[in-house]
């Protein structure tokens, strides 16, 4: 029923991955309740020194990107070269070992030796999860410019295997990618703002998932932290409080729902949002969903002349395709 305004899951993680210190929509799962950080050896130089417990938690409470392939013993190999792969996986398990043991400098060395046996035999996916282990590993010593090289690498690897950015390996990454930005800027709104965009890619996740009520709560935070830094005419806001509009509709809450849609179309107006068709849009959803049928036509109009004015044909056709399953519902019983 809805085009949401949001970029894909992934997408907008990628591109903030490239830039530092700037408030770009990056996003992030939060760390699961409960979850307890190895010891840190190393904090970063200069900067970012109190995140570095979380940044410890985020890279060992959830499982290592490629961690499905340790399940199944790194995988990816050819049949002859099941030798190469299990002594790949016992290098893998004593590099573990030692990471445990809280010997940091052994366990890179034995990581350097999997990932050039990974190499000699063409094990992508092992190169890909040794990269991970190697990268969490400089993550967890406070060494974030080498954790983002590798964690690029292993994006890289798995991207490259054919996996799609939405994929959870990805998202994981991309959080922590996010997480040592953050770390690597002095300014506390900055910072800030990136956990609110991490907030919102995290509801997105769960919508996606099917999970509106916890998307909701998700949402609800990100809100607020945009509309305290940015304002709540700022594009980003305008956005969150439509996505908000829209898990409250997916769960069936349409007054609440109609609120926030309304009050995202009003400040779009105002500020000349471009996206303005999409939230008319979705604002005429609800209103239908409301089976307040006459508004809902007459914001579906509007959407639709804005829609044309943009040159936004998909926009155009999902408007005019709303429009005739509105006046099928609309349509008097004879």
């Amino acid at each position: 029923m809805y085009r949401l305004l949001a970029v894909g899951l992934a997408r907008g993680l990628l591109r903030a991955a490239g830039l530092r210190g700037r408030c770009r929509p990056v996003r992030l799962l939060p760390r699961p309740p409960g979850a307890r950080a190895p010891p840190c050896r190393e904090a970063p130089h200069g900067r970012g020194s109190g995140l570095l417990p979380l940044l410890a938690a985020l890279a060992w409470s959830s499982r290592p990107a490629a961690a499905e392939q340790e399940r199944r013993g790194a995988g990816g190999a050819a049949a002859g070269d099941a030798e190469a792969e299990a002594e790949i996986i016992q290098l893998l398990k004593r590099a573990k070992l030692c990471i445990m043991k809280d010997e940091p400098e052994e366990a890179e060395l034995i990581l350097h030796d999997a990932l050039r046996l990974a190499h000699k035999s063409h094990n992508t996916k092992a190169i890909a999860y040794t990269y991970d282990l190697m990268a969490n590993l400089a993550f967890i010593r406070g060494q974030l410019e080498n954790a983002e090289k590798l964690f690029k690498a292993t994006m890289s690897y798995l991207l490259g295997g054919g996996m799609q950015q939405e994929d959870n390996a990805i998202i994981e990454i991309s959080l922590k990618l996010a997480t040592i930005y953050a770390a690597q800027t002095d300014d506390k709104a900055n910072t800030r703002l990136l956990l609110g965009m991490c907030l919102d890619t995290y509801a997105r996740y769960l919508l996606f998932s099917q999970q509106p009520s916890q998307a909701q709560r998700m949402y609800e935070k990100a809100l607020r932290i945009s509309e305290e830094i940015l304002g709540e005419r700022h594009p980003q806001t305008i956005v969150l409080l439509n996505d908000l509009a829209t898990t409250l509709d997916t769960q069936g809450r349409t007054d609440e729902a109609c609120v926030h849609a309304q009050r995202a179309s009003d400040l779009a107006r105002q500020v000349g949002h471009p996206e303005l068709h999409v939230l008319l849009g979705n604002l005429a959803a609800v209103l239908m969903h409301r089976e307040l049928y006459a508004q809902a036509e007459e914001t579906y109009r509007e959407a639709l002349r804005q829609a044309e004015l943009k040159r936004d044909e998909a926009s155009v056709q999902h408007i005019r395709e709303e429009l005739a399953e509105l006046a099928r519902k609309s349509r008097p019983l004879s």
